[in-house]
């Protein structure tokens, strides 16, 4: 029979593996308290709580929010990043801490309710951020408008150039 915590935490998890917009899983082996501080910290700021999670915990809630293939991730210590804005930028976060401590692990990441091993989550990481990729979008769609701008106001300038020339000519004559 369950402890009657243990089915809330599930409950719990369940909600946010269902609520987050992905979640990250990463081996925190070797980090000291102060790190993992640091850590919470940096992706508090880019928008995801960072939590130690129990292995068997986590497996039953991801079964319980339809989320298969998560269960040969969960070996050994884990915790989970659960984003709630952008996951590029959480973890362009993980991996920018990785690189300056080679102590953290990234284990798996379940984005979409699809679960990614951690050099695909890797991957995500080097993508460009929502905001860049919003700005290569407007861009896209602004170049042609300008370009068409330019021709609209090309024609009838270019029309007022050739009649003053016809006008000097005429007044030269």
């Amino acid at each position: 029979m369950p402890r009657p915590e243990k089915v809330d935490e599930v409950e719990r998890l369940q909600g946010r593996l269902r609520e987050a917009a992905a979640v990250i899983l990463t081996d925190f082996r070797g980090l000291t308290v102060g790190e993992i501080t640091v850590l919470r910290a940096r992706l508090r700021d880019a928008g995801a709580e960072y939590r130690v999670v129990k292995n068997r915990l986590l497996a039953i809630a991801g079964q319980g929010a339809g989320i298969d293939g998560l269960a040969p991730y969960l070996e050994g210590p884990t915790a989970a990043a659960f984003v709630t804005t952008d996951p590029i930028a959480v973890a362009k976060a993980i991996q920018e801490f990785i690189r300056q401590t080679r102590k953290l692990v990234i284990k798996a990441s379940v984005v979409a309710g699809q679960v990614y091993d951690g050099t695909q989550t890797k991957a995500l990481a080097d993508l460009p951020g929502r905001n860049e990729l919003l700005a290569r979008v407007v861009g896209g769609i602004a170049a042609p408008l300008a370009g068409l701008q330019a021709v609209l106001t090309g024609l009838p300038r270019n029309l007022v150039y050739v009649l003053d020339q016809v006008r000097r000519q005429r007044e030269a004559a």
